[in-house]
């Protein structure tokens, strides 16, 4: 079931946030993740967060900034399990046009997101980290 995040769900999602980004960005620093963790904590209830829940357990979230997707989360055990397409398509349902970024080296996001019909826009760099990223877009037809 996708609904609407709840107070009470931000540590879950949290540490869902925590290790996702950890495994997904190796080519991060771990500190990096670490010292953003309470700042996301309190982002959370700022921006459109829906969360993915399956025998009461939260086990994924997209966060969402107006057209913005701040990042999609599957918790570590369920991932390739299609919650990610969910919380995706959920969201695509909403929105007419959807943008995010993403890390060049994060191969799996990258082929995701180009096989849910995003295209690259642009690339960059995250001023934060200093890794190049790509700006993706969608569009409803």
């Amino acid at each position: 079931m996708i609904r609407k995040l709840l107070n009470g769900d931000i540590d879950r999602v949290a540490d869902i946030w925590l290790k996702t980004n950890l495994k997904a960005h190796y080519f991060i620093s771990n500190q990096y993740w670490k010292s953003n963790y309470e700042l996301v904590k309190e982002m959370m209830s700022q921006y459109e967060v829906y969360v993915f829940e399956a025998d009461k357990m939260i086990q994924g979230f997209v966060g969402l900034n107006d057209e913005y997707i701040e990042g999609i989360f599957v918790s570590d055990e369920m991932q390739s399990c299609g919650i990610g397409k969910l919380l995706l398509d959920y969201i695509k349902d909403k929105k007419v046009r959807l943008q995010l970024n993403v890390y060049q080296k994060n191969i799996r996001a990258i082929s995701f997101y180009q096989r849910e019909g995003f295209i690259i826009q642009c690339e960059g760099l995250d001023e934060a980290t200093g890794e190049k990223e790509y700006t993706m877009l969608w569009k409803r037809k």
